[in-house]
């Protein structure tokens, strides 16, 4: 009985000692590449990327006019006036920022889609 017992034991310890040298990820060389985009996710996702820059840009747009109201409550006309100008540009930074980069996903999954008519 002790001698199966330590042969067992010797097994187990045998068989997960081998089970453990086996090693399936991939070494530094071998570069793991993610799936490429489909036309319609790459069109889909510029549409989303200029809707979130829209958003973005009417969200800065607010807080100016808000901060701008709040001066000139408070009788401070000139940083008000700052105020609701800093939030316009600041919107308009974000809305051509979020278009941009928007048009050009759109155009690169238009460009999968004519790669796969032709």
């Amino acid at each position: 009985m002790k001698a199966f017992v330590l042969f067992s034991a010797v097994a187990l310890a045998s068989a997960s000692a081998q089970d453990t040298t086996t090693n399936d990820t991939p070494t530094k060389t071998e570069k793991a590449q993610k799936p490429k985009k489909g036309a319609a996710a790459e069109v889909g996702s510029g549409v989303g990327t200029a809707a979130a820059g829209v958003a973005k840009g009417a969200g800065s747009a607010a807080t100016g006019v808000a901060k701008g109201v709040g001066d000139l409550a408070t009788l401070h006309p000139i940083d008000a006036g700052a105020a609701v100008g800093t939030g316009a540009v600041k919107a308009g930074k974000n809305v051509t920022v979020g278009t941009a980069k928007g048009v050009g996903k759109i155009g690169k999954g238009v460009g999968h889609a004519l790669k796969k008519i032709l």
